[in-house]
């Protein structure tokens, strides 16, 4: 049976195998292994306790970093393949976990609870056999879905009706399409057998919830690896860091330092011992095997010596240390509570370290909108009847001018229009968009047209018909029901249209702006239709009202595609004033994969933003991987609560998972996990930049010091006639990077800020300048006063002071009458940082030194009369006025 989420590496059985396999495929210990199998096999000037205990620690410390990191994933992982659900077997309920649920099972699933499998519904406790579901967890969308059973099986809602139940499913294979699924169901009935077709409408996908049905029972069809939200998944691989990557290249640098160091001193030395007594000193005469041993084996043999003499330049310890570095200081970002959400009292939670400074690398974010940018909760805002806007006023609808607190008796009646608008809202629950007009973007509103036709009893009698060939038609059934709501859906009346808002989550545009001036560019990839994905993207900050919006939608042959991809790319390198935004589609998207990548990702990479809607899973993770190989290699980041989500942040190089009310595939997913979008902020550009800062210096440190450590034995050969004799003793040799140098650069990388967290922003920055100008200009009247009085020492300084106490009694109090409170707290925020000090002070200095030198240079070399003055009565103190 398979597991579901194969979040983890490793099992109980190939732990051992696997993780040294892993780790040996590292440079530095791959090195060290055979530094340690030479020093065995060849007699060596250090022991091979050297290496070997250095090895074993940073083995068996990584080990255990990682199997900890990945035993956390299992337990994670068992939460949901060992929840309990309950099948019918022999007569009765079986309680069992959902990793153990067969093709064929038929499974009871009370309300509120998940699918733990792709379900064909066979009864619910209605007595039309239907039931209701929300699958916000796998697309985003909260609105309940109706899915029915057939008629010959909604009968059955007892054990013993569905134990007597002789029926065979027969489906498609597995695919990833969550809204495509055909297959029939034959029923056997009295000798008779009964052939019923299978659509989406009766398929229960795993992962969405049962909602206002007490039970349903279905049978198990796509279970494991093959349910459909499954095959939305790509395989988790694991992720390395571009740090992690360019060490690699370090290594092999002073690997090639090291083979070159050893050479050369195996050449010295046989060009030293080319005389006869320094061959063979009297004090160190040879035995006579090593007088007739080969010439070629005793140079390897010395070569050999030399390398494991200087193989301390590669630092052992480096991987380890920096292994440490990042599991302990992936606690900062748990404890930090400004990544804590006090409403569903969740903190930001790592589950894997391994990509902390990635954080601080990033390029390119692609988030999800519903559920990420939104807080997935459609509010019923106002509404057109009949030409007549009404808005909810607490929980009233009232016409426009119309206010809660007018008595009733002045309120209008509804009238035949308005009760029948009501009628249509109630009973409806999908309504098709027409694409043929532009709209305009309500206040980022969902807006629905409603619309009604009359039938006459005959006329529906006719349509009934017709929806029922289409619905159980074994052959084109989607065509057909296509067919038929064409024909249902024409001469229309229109009755009003609604404004529905599903609210931005807070502070969602300062954060997209904050990313942009971070110079990251943000890509929106929704599920979600044209019309709301562009209307989310102005409301959210992500397209602005004076940006150009480009499209390409609606595409349906590759010559189109490319013809569209052409004039859109002709239009931006036309027009480098104004900022574009790119919307395209995900049936366009496929066109423009498939065969004009390079044109596609130019149009994309010359916009400041660019939204992708109508868009399955894996379009999500074609488009992150899209970038990602691009040549620039940028880093990516994909952010997402929902499982249709998984597959994008699995793609790109970081993964952030929202934990939204609905599910938590995201969030098991993915590397990072934070309760709402606004924390994406300081999650990036503090904690990213911190980590990406501390570890770039490990990791130059480290060469560093042994680069300090190996030099002074390679010079010391120089001394000893090249005899391999070691510097330093094997217990200094062995506990060098182990002991003695690690732990204040491990605690440095721990604990280093090089600006405060809470860290300048354009206020501060401003007023820093701001400082600096005053200081600046009343220092630069100073320099040119000669005749200094009490008055003038009062206004200079007094006035460099007076700067200073009102800034911070600005800046410290939050004033009522201001609209604005830009400046709380930025001054004392400023003085709090020594950088701002040590700025103030260089800068002024910088601006005055010219004037200060100027004035020395010229009253020494080339003084005036009124300069040789000033110097003869004593730099003009006692002139009068």
């Amino acid at each position: 049976m398979f597991s579901f989420f194969f979040l983890f590496q490793y099992t109980v059985w190939n732990f051992v195998p696997k993780n040294l396999f892993e780790q040996f495929r590292r440079i530095a210990n791959f090195y060290f292994l055979i530094i340690f199998l030479v020093q065995l096999m060849i007699d060596t000037p250090t022991s091979p306790v050297t290496s070997g205990l250095p090895l074993f620690f940073v083995i068996t410390v990584t080990a255990i970093k990682q199997g900890y990191e990945d035993w956390l994933r299992h337990k994670a992982d068992n939460e949901v393949n060992g929840a309990p659900v309950f099948v019918v077997r022999s007569g009765s309920l079986v309680q069992t976990r959902s990793k153990n649920i067969r093709v064929g099972d038929i499974v009871r699933v009370a309300k509120d609870e998940t699918f733990p499998a792709d379900l064909v519904l066979l009864s619910s406790d209605r007595p039309d056999g239907t039931c209701h579901i929300t699958t916000a967890s796998l697309d985003g969308e909260t609105n309940l879905k109706t899915h029915y059973s057939v008629a010959e099986t909604s009968v059955c809602q007892s054990v013993s009706q569905l134990e007597a139940l002789q029926a065979v499913v027969e489906c498609q294979q597995p695919e990833p399409d969550l809204y495509r699924f055909v297959g029939r169901m034959t029923v056997t009935q009295h000798g008779e057998e009964i052939v019923r077709p299978l659509g989406p409408e009766n398929l229960l996908l795993r992962g969405a919830r049962l909602k206002n049905t007490k039970e349903i029972f279905g049978v198990a069809v796509y279970t494991g690896m093959e349910s459909k939200m499954a095959l939305n998944y790509k395989c988790k691989s694991q992720k390395r860091s571009a740090v992690e990557k360019s060490m690699n290249t370090f290594l092999i640098i002073y690997l090639i330092i090291l083979l070159s160091e050893a050479i050369l001193s195996t050449i010295l030395k046989y060009a030293w011992q080319a005389e006869i007594k320094w061959d063979e000193p009297f004090y160190n005469q040879k035995t006579e095997a090593e007088r007739n041993s080969s010439p070629i084996l005793k140079f390897i043999s010395d070569f050999l010596a030399f390398l494991v003499l200087y193989n301390f330049i590669i630092p052992i310890s480096l991987y380890v240390t920096v292994e440490m570095q990042k599991f302990l200081g992936s606690f900062f970002i748990g404890w930090d509570l400004d990544l804590y959400h006090e409403e569903s009292d969740q903190k930001a939670q790592v589950n894997t370290s391994d990509l902390n400074e990635e954080l601080g690398q990033v390029e390119y974010v692609f988030t999800d909108k519903t559920g990420t940018l939104t807080e997935n909760e459609m509010q019923f805002r106002e509404c057109s009847i009949n030409g007549t806007k009404y808005r909810e006023v607490n929980g009233k609808l009232l016409p426009e001018g119309m206010t809660d607190d007018s008595p009733d008796g002045s309120m209008p009646p509804l009238m035949g229009d308005e009760l029948l608008f009501l009628k249509a809202v109630s009973l409806c629950h999908t309504v098709q968009i027409s694409y043929d007009h532009p709209m305009e973007y309500y206040k980022g509103l969902r807006t629905l047209v409603v619309a009604c036709r009359h039938f006459s009893p005959e006329e529906y009698i006719d349509v009934d018909k017709k929806l029922n060939s289409a619905r159980t038609a074994l052959q084109q059934r989607e065509e057909r029901l296509q067919e038929a709501f064409s024909y249902i859906e024409k001469d229309l009346q229109l009755l009003g249209a609604t404004g529905v808002e599903d609210k931005l989550q807070d502070k969602v545009q300062e954060t997209i702006e904050a990313l942009r001036l971070a110079g990251i560019k943000v890509w929106v990839l929704t599920g979600d239709k044209h019309e709301t994905a562009v209307s989310v993207s102005l409301s959210c900050g992500h397209f602005h009202r004076t940006m150009n919006i480009l499209e390409l939608l609606q595409q349906h042959s590759d010559n189109e595609c490319a013809e569209q991809l052409r004039i859109l790319s002709r239009r931006l390198r036309e027009d480098h004033v104004i900022q574009h935004g790119l919307v395209v589609d995900g049936a366009s998207l496929s066109l423009a994969l498939r065969e004009h990548e390079k044109l596609f990702m130019e149009v994309c990479k010359n916009c400041s933003a660019v939204l992708c809607c109508r868009m399955a899973p894996l379009q999500k993770a074609k488009v992150v991987r899209l970038l990602k190989t691009s040549p620039e290699k940028p880093i990516t980041l994909a952010i997402g609560d929902g499982a249709n989500d998984v597959s994008m942040i699995q793609e790109a190089h970081v993964g952030i998972g929202i934990m939204g009310k609905e599910g938590r595939q995201a969030v098991r997913n993915s590397d990072y996990a934070i309760a709402r979008f606004k924390f994406l902020a300081k999650l990036l550009l503090v904690h990213g930049h911190f980590y990406y800062i501390r570890i770039a210096t490990l990791v130059q440190y480290f060469f560093y010091k042994n680069v300090c450590f190996i030099t002074p034995q390679f010079l010391y050969q120089f001394f000893c006639l090249f005899s391999q004799q070691t510097l330093y003793d094997s217990v200094y040799l062995t506990l060098y990077n182990i002991c003695f140098t690690s732990l204040p650069i491990l605690v440095y990388s721990l604990f280093e800020q090089l600006v405060h967290p809470h860290m300048f922003g354009n206020w501060t920055f401003g007023t820093l300048v701001f400082t600096v100008m005053v200081i600046t200009v009343t220092l630069k009247l100073a320099l040119e006063t000669h005749f200094w009085t009490w008055m003038n020492h009062f206004v200079t300084w007094g006035s460099i002071a007076f700067y200073f106490i009102f800034s911070l009694f600005y800046g410290g109090i939050i004033w009522p009458f201001l609209h604005t409170q830009d400046m709380y707290f930025v001054f004392v925020q400023l003085l709090s940082s020594g950088s701002a000090w040590f700025a103030i002070i260089i800068i002024v200095i910088t601006c005055l030194f010219p004037d200060v030198l100027k004035k020395v240079l010229y009253r020494h070399l080339q003084p005036t009369s009124t300069q040789k003055s000033q110097v003869m009565r004593g730099g003009g103190a006692g002139a009068v006025l």
